[in-house]
């Protein structure tokens, strides 16, 4: 005997993932700019925090010698490791008798038993980055470079090369087991010192240089090499020892902090999807120009739905209808008396889209097709190109290689009494399907020429001296 549900394993579709899987939707618009302005922002204030702890570490004397109630003593004995945590803690004074500048170091709901903790906790943050500070340089990067969260965390100073310009970042992909090299392009620093301004500025080689700069000082505190861009002082006592960014501060975490909602689940995937669905757009739906920083078929299975989905749908519905109706307003050029007089003129060629010698062809009738004249019967849209005109000259007034001058009038009434003909022996869906554009293309031009013009040419008609050659398959239809 087996237990019950083995049976289902063995008779199931093995290697499916059981379950479902909900893909996640892109943020929209607003949400996006939302949370990149308020990362900006984080970012601005991180910085002017810690240049001002660097400062005072610059100002500060031994605490043991200069006393253990100035902040500046304080930061200088961690910043040169002159004290570990617990020899700090233990040292300072009591939380009522610790100045207001320490006492602000710590958070408002502190309990006096943990102030002394979130007091040396708050010193280290005055000095190095922690995790809620990653959050908002994160999200700047991948905002800035359009990789995936787990891309840009990994990112070490190895897989940053800086030129003149621009910046060549290598992003590597833990899942797929590949790497992949792409270029920003980024101004050369004018001053490191200098803050950045109040407006998100989404330029990768700023960011990644400038969070290098912030890095630093702790992985040559630490001996780490390559330096990682993602890096924050984490508080083991008794010391402070260095660790890469981890979930103990979340995406969703980060943004209660900051009283910001969003649509939907406040996963950090979703600024990813946010880039796929822009490049969509841009790039109208071709899924080898969107699909360009990982394969076709993870592009099918993780980012094609929602709003991607419906701009690639309608892209294809797009290209058709646009497709079809090319075909179907393509029609010839009537030219009238004035304009077959105009075309020996200089320019009246280039107008047309011909060539002088096309022009002498087409003056002299040498390009005639029998209802009409051809710009090239050698590159007919319904034939293989090289091979002459299979279709005309029945076909000539859907043509847009076709050029209908005065000349050709005679031509127009007899074909137009041919249709009018097999209107009569046709259904009408089977005739509106077999000539109707053409029914109406014989019709416009007939109307554009004078009712002189139409009398002249039946007597030229009934006279004999003009005739429509028809081949043998046009005086047979089959309704069918």
């Amino acid at each position: 005997m087996v237990a019950g549900h083995l049976h289902g394993w063995l008779e199931g579709a093995l290697g499916l993932r059981r379950g479902e899987t909900t893909e996640l939707d892109e943020f929209s618009r607003a949400d996006r700019k939302k949370i990149v302005q308020a990362a900006w922002a984080a970012r601005l204030d991180v910085e002017r925090r810690l240049v001002r702890g660097w400062d005072l570490v610059a100002r500060g004397r031994d605490p043991r010698e200069d006393g253990w109630t100035e902040e500046a003593n304080l930061l200088w004995a961690i910043a040169h490791d002159a004290l570990n945590c617990t020899d700090i803690s233990r040292a300072l004074p009591s939380w009522r008798d610790m100045p207001v500048s320490l006492r602000q170091l710590a958070p408002a709901s502190t309990s006096p038993v943990a102030a002394k903790a979130a007091v040396v906790r708050g010193l280290v943050r005055q000095l190095f980055l922690h995790n809620s500070d990653l959050q908002a340089y994160r999200i700047l990067l991948m905002a800035a470079t359009e990789r995936a969260p787990e891309e840009v965390a990994a990112l070490t100073e190895h897989d940053i090369e800086f030129g003149s310009s621009s910046v060549t970042i290598d992003f590597s992909k833990g899942r797929a087991r590949a790497r992949m090299r792409q270029a920003f392009s980024t101004p050369e620093p004018a001053s490191p010192a200098l803050l950045h301004p109040a407006r998100p500025r989404l330029d990768a080689g700023e960011i990644c240089r400038r969070l290098l700069e912030l890095s630093r000082p702790l992985a040559e505190r630490f001996g780490i090499s390559p330096v990682p861009l993602f890096l924050r002082a984490a508080m083991f006592w008794p010391q402070v020892t260095p660790a890469r960014l981890d979930r103990t501060s979340t995406f969703a975490g980060w943004l209660r902090e900051r009283g910001l909602s969003v649509d939907g689940r406040p996963d950090i995937r979703r600024l990813r999807k946010s880039s796929k669905v822009e490049k969509a757009i841009t790039f109208k739906g071709r899924v080898s120009d969107i699909a360009d920083d990982h394969s076709v078929q993870t592009f099918h299975r993780h980012y094609a739905h929602g709003t991607t989905l419906k701009v690639i749908a309608g892209s294809v519905i797009t290209a058709a209808q646009t497709r079809w109706l090319d075909r179907a307003v393509a029609g010839p050029v009537v030219l009238g008396e004035k304009a077959e007089q105009s075309l020996g003129q200089p320019g009246s060629a280039e107008a047309l889209g011909l060539s002088e010698q096309e022009v002498e062809q087409l003056r002299t009738g040498q390009l005639d097709m029998g209802v009409s004249s051809c710009r090239d019967p050698f590159a007919s849209p319904y034939g293989r190109a090289g091979q002459l005109c299979p279709v005309a000259p029945t076909r000539c007034l859907e043509c847009r290689n076709a050029f209908v001058l005065p000349s050709n009038l005679p031509q127009l009434l007899l074909f137009s009494d041919h249709l009018e003909r097999l209107r009569l022996r046709l259904s009408p869906q089977l005739f509106h399907t077999l000539w109707g554009q053409s029914h109406v293309n014989v019709t416009e031009a007939i109307k554009a020429r004078t009712d002189a013009e139409i009398a002249q040419a039946r007597r030229q008609i009934a006279e004999g001296t003009a005739a429509l050659p028809l081949p043998l398959s046009a005086h047979v239809e089959f309704d069918a």
